[in-house]
């Protein structure tokens, strides 16, 4: 029987890779629900080669266009946040990929949890703002969440079979982005176009900036905590340029555990839609013999502050770490328009946090809340 998919970002580029790999296993993939934002044609590709039940777009005027260019046809369009709940909850759906970056997918997917949707997970932002809620309403409702981030899907990896009292410590890998050679000193001059420019992945404008602060690497640092249930002391980065070796776990014994593979999205994708059955890769492969060199260093956190942030957010909980997601996409938004240089996104991003009252075991409520403070402060 084929399972059912709702994919929260469908024209996003983890979205697009995903229904590449839906594509590939028709017999037991099926896309049931879309959502997306405002990328009219696309939307219409989309739901002409998958024809999904239902799909959300970002607002009325997107709809119109999406139907007009459509034509006849049985899906369904829903707007806004309501429209993402419809998708996150769609009852034929058994499991939801979670791929739209940002807070706006925080509240469709708890929706999705509480529907006892099993959960693919590659917003980062649904454990950062609100890991606490979302792992116990996981627990609750009795799903199964699989990371579709390389990083985190690689220390599930590696830590199939062994018992989680002997981790030593998990090392997150980093690329390093594309400053990591960079001087300090030029950053105050870096553009968002060369901000863009990923060493090794491809990826969405978002995330791509978040990877070039090294903010990126905070997140996964606050996911990890969650996923695996690991006190941050026992959580380390390493900054590894060829994005080989995904991650590794150490074991109290000494002994290391490592998943490699090539960087490409689509392996870890598939390996959580398929819920960790091992299929044939139809994308790209490593190759040992091509490999010249695996290079490793320390990230330096004075150079990219972020990282420590994340730490601290992290470490602090309550609503602190709602607050470094929020400030962190608004000062993005104004770097992407070129409103601020490179080198002040972590200080508006330290302005927000510095200036937050935190506020421990917060409710969604809460988290939202601060979310919107945070989004608020001046120059943001």
């Amino acid at each position: 029987m084929k399972k059912g998919l709702a994919i929260l970002g469908s024209t996003g580029s983890i979205g697009k890779q995903t229904l590449e790999v839906v594509s590939i296993f028709p017999s037991s993939l099926t896309v049931v629900a879309l959502a997306a934002k405002d990328e009219v044609d696309l939307i219409v590709e989309q739901i002409k080669k998958f024809s999904p039940k239902i799909v959300s777009v970002a607002s009325e005027e997107v709809k119109q266009k999406v139907a007009e260019k459509l034509g006849a046809s049985k899906t369904q369009i829903f707007v806004g946040q309501e429209g993402l709940i419809k998708v996150a909850t769609e009852p034929s759906a058994k499991m939801v990929v979670a791929a739209i970056p940002g807070s706006l997918s925080l509240i469709p997917v708890l929706e999705a949890v509480k529907a006892k949707k099993d959960i693919a997970l590659a917003t980062k932002e649904v454990l950062v703002a609100a890991g606490e809620i979302f792992m116990k309403e996981a627990k609750a409702a009795g799903i199964k969440v699989f990371p579709i981030d390389s990083e985190h899907s690689a220390i599930a990896q590696c830590l199939k079979g062994e018992d989680p009292k002997t981790i030593q410590k998990i090392v997150l890998t980093a690329s390093g982005g594309p400053f990591l050679k960079t001087p300090v000193e030029k950053f105050a001059s870096l553009t968002a176009r060369e901000a863009l420019k990923h060493p090794t992945w491809k990826m969405g404008p978002k995330i791509s900036i978040d990877s070039a602060t090294l903010m990126n690497k905070g997140f996964e640092v606050i996911e990890a905590h969650y996923l695996f249930d690991l006190p941050y002391s026992k959580i380390e980065v390493l900054i590894h340029p060829q994005s080989t070796i995904h991650s590794f776990v150490e074991f109290v014994d000494g002994s290391i555990k490592a998943q490699l593979g090539a960087p490409d999205m689509r392996i870890p994708i598939q390996y959580a839609l398929l819920e960790e059955k091992r299929m044939a890769n139809h994308w790209n492969h490593l190759s040992f013999a091509k490999l010249s060199k695996l290079d490793f260093m320390q990230p330096d956190k004075s150079k990219f502050p972020c990282l420590e942030y994340a730490y601290e957010a992290g470490k602090k909980g309550g609503t602190l770490p709602a607050v470094l997601n929020a400030a962190n996409e608004e000062a993005i938004k104004l770097f992407l328009k070129g409103k601020i240089n490179f080198a002040e996104l972590p200080l508006k991003i330290k302005a927000a946090l510095d200036k937050h009252q935190n506020k421990e075991s917060p409710s969604l409520e809460d988290i939202l809340s601060a979310d919107k403070e945070a989004r608020m402060v001046p120059g943001q």
